[in-house]
């Protein structure tokens, strides 16, 4: 055999052999690669740092240079502060907000409703039977079920749960209210009186005895025209309080709200700019001092922007007689009348241009009675034609009316009353009555 021949026992040794070297090669490869991570991460961390604090320094003495202030340290995006507001009016507002959304509420009227199912009859089945294809459809109750038919915004207004809100948010005797406070609770309530004469009602909220977080109540006499306001409520009955804000964009406005069986004239309210939309009803217009200064009550449907309010200080004695007296009552003198104008003192040639004429209706033709029967007024001898100039020593006027002034009187007040009778003026004293609507 030549020395070319195979040699199976020299070929393992070398295999053998080879083998080893290349494991032992694999090993340093590794060791190199993972030397080689090491030292690049080290040293691109070492550059990093070096260079970043290079250009934090250099970035920092030309801030400063500029006059402009950095921080040590830079905070981490998950600490990055609340929102700062840019003004101090945004503040105002914010703030405003904060405080007074606890004491707003949502009112859901639920009522039993008729279900009613649909069927299908032959006016034909008589004759053809019931077979016939002719069918017309018919209709029937089957029963009841409670649904939500409406609802409106409110505040408390003392710690027990006492509610204002509107009167026509709470017109319907059969209803079941339910108050939603900005937590989402939910409590029953009870309406304890509604105005009759003002767009006013107060309700109880009844379950649990807590106290209950209330707004601060304002004075609607010292407004301006201009000044910035806020309204809260529970915007088309579906949105909690929703926040809009405006200006005050008159004073002394007159309106006749309506809205399903419900309408009403309403003197001396606030008009605003303030988004007052379907459901604010009965919600707060508040100043910047967190003060309630009106009870949202209508806006204008044709127009952009046009809501009205009613005045605190309106709902404040029905506040304060409710928690006295569980009522609200007017005081009343019994009369018919018209309050005169230029225009109605040149038609019928009266002596004086302002007062309230006795016995007129709003155009100055005779009404159907002067007084009402067994009233105040009827008891002190008022008679038709009668001139009131004065109420208590307030003048009457068209500003001053006497539906306006009356609002300052409780029933049982003695008060005297400055009467033209046949061009001669005398003195009357008179004990206001009681009117319950």
């Amino acid at each position: 055999m030549s020395d070319k021949s195979f040699k199976p026992f020299k070929f393992f040794k070398e295999f053998k052999f080879s083998n080893s070297q290349i494991k032992i090669k694999t090993k340093r490869f590794v060791l190199v690669v993972f030397l080689i991570i090491f030292l690049s991460s080290a040293f691109g961390f070492l550059a990093g740092t070096l260079a970043s604090g290079y250009f934090y320094w250099k970035i920092k003495y030309f801030l400063t240079k500029l006059d402009i202030n950095i921080p040590e340290r830079l905070e981490v995006v998950s600490n990055v502060p609340s929102y700062s507001p840019q003004t101090s009016q945004e503040e105002a507002v914010i703030k405003v907000v904060e405080e007074t959304s606890p004491a707003v509420v949502n009112i859901v009227i639920t009522k039993d409703v008729p279900v009613i199912e649909e069927y299908y009859t032959s006016p034909f089945g008589d004759f053809f039977g019931e077979g016939f294809g002719f069918q017309i459809p018919q209709y029937r109750q089957k029963g009841t079920e409670k649904k939500e038919i409406g609802g409106g915004s409110g505040f408390i207004v003392s710690e027990d749960g006492m509610v204002l809100t509107n009167k026509h948010v709470v017109l319907d005797e059969e209803a079941e209210y339910t108050v939603f406070t900005s937590e989402g609770k939910k409590f029953p309530a009870k309406v304890l009186a509604k105005d009759p004469f003002q767009d006013l009602a107060i309700i109880k909220i009844e379950g649990e005895e807590i106290s209950f977080p209330t707004v601060k109540l304002g004075n609607s006499d010292s407004l301006r025209i201009g000044q910035t306001v806020v309204a809260i409520g529970n915007a088309l009955g579906e949105f909690r309080n929703t926040v809009s804000v405006g200006v005050i964009s008159g004073l002394g406005r007159s309106i006749t709200a309506s809205g399903g069986n419900f309408v009403e004239t309403i003197e001396d309210v606030i008009q605003t700019d303030a988004a007052i939309n379907s459901g604010n009803s009965g919600g707060p217009l508040l100043n910047l001092k967190g003060e309630v200064i009106g009870v949202n009550t209508a806006t204008v449907l044709e127009a952009q922007n046009i809501g009205f309010t009613i005045p605190i200080n309106k709902a404040k004695r029905d506040i304060e007689q409710v928690k006295k007296d569980g009522k609200i009552t007017y005081a009343f003198i019994g009369i018919y009348y018209t309050l005169i104008t230029s225009e109605i003192k040149e038609k019928y040639n009266l002596p004086v241009d302002y007062g309230a004429w006795i016995g007129r209706g709003s155009d100055g033709e005779p009404s159907e009675r002067a007084t009402f029967a067994n009233s105040a007024a009827e008891k002190a001898g008022i008679k038709r034609d009668d001139i009131i100039l004065e109420f208590d020593g307030r003048k009457i006027t068209q500003e001053n009316s006497l539906a306006k002034i009356i609002l300052d009187y409780k029933p049982g007040d003695e008060v005297n009353l400055k009467i033209l009778r046949e061009n001669q003026e005398k003195n009357i004293k008179i004990i206001l009555g009681e009117n319950k609507g």
